[in-house]
């Protein structure tokens, strides 16, 4: 049966499909608006089955903060390329997920159980699938978190390429944000691995100071000096590689996030302590 150009032109406004995707649809439901779309969407989901084994390597991040700041939610998208993850389409698709995990996903929820959850008249599943259709690139969910806080607030920074973001749960004694973002733009950039000196294994500094003592014995010294020389290396460089707030803080070098979040939290008439945090990266 013959479409006219205005429902093809509305179909394609709907569904975002190529215009002759959505004239074939239409040309098969004979014109039927509600069954050229269930008809686009089953070939979505024919497109994404066939594209779900192709490697994604691009992607963007996208973190959303309830009003309060005492629920977050965090997701990871991937796409194929960069092309792609740096498109406004693609781009609306991730927002309009994250703010839909944001509205209706539990604190704790998995990446699985997420595509299940409703968001316009769809499941989260559904619009990946409808966006691989569309854009023609396998496109998956890879990373989610929902979080929610009684003792403090969240924070967040997702850096300018959108690979990568942080979450921080931080407890302050004003409303002021600064340093939770700070901290969050800490982590993008050098991702640490425990949050305090208490929480390292001892098996993984004693390792550390197996490694460092034969350095430093390597050096030519003898091998109690080499034990001082390992503890001092463990503290100077170990910690302040993978502790968070012993790391050397981001915009001034010369302190410690530690010693950072302890003058804020002064100015601020208190103290400010980070409670946990989480990051988000493509490929992570």
């Amino acid at each position: 049966m013959p479409v006219n150009a205005a429902d093809v032109k509305r179909l394609r406004e709907i569904t975002d499909a190529p215009m002759m995707e959505c004239k074939a649809a239409l040309e098969e439901a004979n014109g039927d608006m509600d069954r050229a779309q269930e008809i686009l969407r089953e070939k979505g989901k024919a497109a994404a089955a066939k594209r779900a084994d192709r490697a994604t390597a691009a992607g963007n991040v996208f973190i959303a903060l309830s009003e309060d700041r005492k629920k977050v939610a965090g997701i990871v998208v991937e796409s194929e390329t960069d092309f792609v993850a740096l498109n406004e389409t693609f781009r609306s698709i991730v927002q309009q997920i994250g703010e839909a995990v944001l509205a209706h996903a539990p604190a704790g929820a998995t990446t699985e159980s997420v595509l299940g959850l409703s968001a316009g008249g769809q499941t989260i599943g559904e619009i990946l699938e409808g966006a691989v259709g569309t854009i023609r690139e396998n496109i998956k969910l890879t990373d989610a978190v929902v979080l929610t806080s009684t003792a403090g607030v969240f924070s967040s920074y997702v850096h300018h390429d959108r690979k990568a973001g942080a979450i921080v749960e931080i407890e302050t004694p004003s409303a002021e944000v600064a340093a939770g973002k700070n901290v969050a733009m800490q982590i993008v950039a050098f991702p640490p691995t425990y949050l305090a000196k208490t929480e390292v294994p001892q098996d993984a500094i004693d390792a550390e100071i197996r490694v460092e003592k034969e350095r430093a014995m390597n050096e030519g010294k003898p091998a109690e000096m080499a034990e001082k020389i390992a503890m001092g290396r463990i503290n100077k460089e170990y910690f302040q590689k993978v502790v968070l707030l012993e790391q050397p803080f981001i915009l001034d070098d010369k302190k410690s996030v530690d010693q950072y979040l302890a003058e804020e939290g002064k100015a601020a008439g208190g103290t400010i302590k980070i409670l946990s945090y989480r990051s988000l990266r493509v490929g992570g």
